[in-house]
């Protein structure tokens, strides 16, 4: 159980949930000490000349967890509130996330401690290469493959990777992920991860023996995943009731509910880059604005968190509707032990984090592949090797769910934790 009297610590979360896993599996005491805690971390200043003529020092991180089956892979994130507790977690969720979807590439994760909305181009261009410049000798190709994250861009990747291929001397675009296409980067990457999350919500449904076409949803959150996830949804014939975004003015967020079904394309236009909404002209396009956190208590069939962690707690869980049969969590770490323990009681079908979301790693490593063979593939070939990949690790899960009676996160994380751990046994690490 987590503890609700203390502040909420991600990595301490990771913890638990792998501890529960390695007493399932009977692992052995070298194991869990391997794959418990990162096998390298990297904090570093980065200096920067901001445009008024002021010298600000950025703290930088990059956590690599486990690479015995690969490359380390992970996202770089930007963020005000930025904690190497945070990078950790996000870290070791990425080795589980390579191992759930079958793919050869460990974890890693990293970030700085930074707010993009206040700092200009140029500016984030320099933090962009002084990233780089601190860790250049530890990532690579073949060592550790960055990708954006949490308000980093396709713009952010290219300007670090021509950092890395200055210092050096040599063409290596496979060293990043989700670059802009046509200077390396895949088509269908911006869709990735909430496609990959709606075609774990495909298999689930029909599992369940219920037509999309007759789910209501609500999703928390509007960024990319949850932009895509919804418009892949109501391809299938799903109604998204509602999505809810932050307010970067009002400094809170809210929940934008449209009983007849939101329209991506409509909110899209009065969005900013951030994935904002601006409440008064949803108002017009006839939505209620409500309190951000009404996106939990909606009476739909699933619910998709693809915001923020910790949203499903021990204080939120009783306030999910009795009707909702599946949640699909397209956000890391949106769930924690003490509201599994109720959603494993009341039979919930859950789509843990670290496979739902995976359709964005999985995509990054097509980039990967294609930059390092210099042939790119087009959109309906990533996308269809998406669905194969992510369906494929949907049905092994879900099969050993039901073959050992094992609540799905639970399963996913069996198969993701045993293959990690072979690995290292294979090498002769343990």
């Amino acid at each position: 159980m987590v503890s609700t009297s203390k502040a909420y610590n991600s990595f301490e979360v990771t913890q638990i949930q792998f501890d529960r896993i390695a007493d399932i599996l009977n692992l052995d005491a070298a194991t869990r000490d391997l794959l418990r805690v990162p096998m390298r971390e990297y904090h570093f200043s980065i200096p920067v000349h901001m445009d008024d003529g002021r010298v600000n020092v950025f703290r930088g991180f990059r956590i690599q967890h486990n690479d015995a089956r690969g490359p380390c892979k992970g996202g770089i994130r930007f963020h005000p509130q930025e904690t190497v507790d945070t990078v950790r977690a996000l870290a070791m969720l990425m080795t589980w996330k390579c191992a759930v979807v079958d793919i050869p590439l460990g974890g890693s994760k990293g970030g700085v401690i930074c707010d993009p909305h206040n700092l200009s181009a140029r500016e984030q261009e320099l933090i962009c290469r002084g990233w780089v410049r601190q860790v250049a000798r530890n990532v690579g190709p073949t060592i550790d493959v960055p990708a954006p994250d949490v308000m980093t861009t396709p713009q952010h990747m290219l300007w670090m990777l021509d950092e890395w291929e200055a210092i050096h001397g040599e063409k290596g675009p496979g060293f990043i992920t989700g670059k802009p296409v046509g200077s390396g980067g895949s088509l269908g990457r911006t869709e990735a991860t909430g496609f990959g999350l709606i075609f774990t919500l495909r298999e689930a449904l029909r599992e369940l023996g219920v037509k999309v076409s007759d789910t209501l949803a609500s999703v928390q959150g509007f960024g990319n995943v949850a932009q895509y996830a919804v418009r892949l949804y109501r391809q299938l014939g799903g109604t998204v009731i509602g999505v809810s975004s932050w307010d970067q003015v009002d400094k809170v967020s809210y929940f934008f509910r449209k009983l007849d079904g939101v329209d991506p394309d409509t909110l899209l236009k009065i969005t900013d880059r951030f994935g904002g909404i601006d409440k008064d002209k949803a108002r017009g396009e006839g939505y209620e604005v409500l309190p951000g956190d009404a996106w939990i208590e909606q009476e739909v069939d699933v619910l998709v968190p693809a915001a923020l962690e910790n949203q499903i707690n021990g204080d939120t869980v009783p306030r999910i509707h009795q009707r909702v049969k599946v949640l699909a969590e397209g956000a890391n770490g949106p769930t924690t032990p003490d509201a599994d323990t109720v959603l494993r009681d009341r039979g919930m079908f859950v789509i843990p984090d670290f496979l739902g979301n995976a359709g964005g790693v999985t995509c990054s490593y097509f980039e990967q592949v294609q930059s390092n063979t210099n042939y790119y593939w087009d959109k309906d070939e990533v996308l269809g090797k998406l669905d194969l990949k992510m369906t494929s690790a949907f049905l092994a899960v879900s099969e050993l769910a039901r073959r050992e009676k094992l609540f799905m996160r639970d399963a996913a994380y069996v198969i993701a934790v045993s293959r990690v751990a072979k690995a290292c046994k294979d090498r002769g690490w343990v």
